[in-house]
């Protein structure tokens, strides 16, 4: 598990939180400009978001972007696993290749529990306490 999230994943954070207080469709151009990026990158950064169902993509003049499930059903996990693929890799951060159990590095206990505490931190973070500029609560 990586300890930091890509400009891609903050991006679409922030898309997700727009949306969600948007409470309906935003243009493109709308959004790249609320979360502080190009249309380009938008359509990047949206793209898992609309594969995983969460987001409706409409083309066209009248289109745009559109939350099409409760903010209150998706975590900022989800989120970020939808962009970044599966946190949990078992990925050694010692050694090239995976740590367990069987196998530990000197660091494998403490790390398991750092990362297990942030996952579930991540998991328990409902995206409806984000505004597009961070935690509003």
């Amino acid at each position: 598990m990586r300890l930091e999230i890509t400009r891609k994943t903050n991006l679409a954070i922030r898309a997700m939180a727009t949306l969600n207080e948007a409470g309906g469709r935003v243009s493109g151009k709308e959004l790249a400009a609320a979360i502080e990026t190009t249309t380009t990158f938008l359509a990047q950064v949206v793209t898992p978001l609309v594969r995983r169902g969460w987001v409706a993509s409409q083309p066209g003049r009248t289109g745009g972007y559109e939350l099409v499930v409760e903010a209150a059903e998706l975590s900022v996990l989800d989120v970020i696993e939808a962009v970044e693929g599966p946190t949990d890799t078992k990925s050694c951060v010692l050694r090239a290749g995976q740590c367990s159990a069987d196998n530990p590095c000197a660091t494998h206990e403490a790390w398991s529990r750092a990362r297990d505490a942030l996952v579930n931190e991540l998991a328990e973070t409902p995206l409806t306490i984000l505004s597009p500029h961070g935690v509003v609560q």
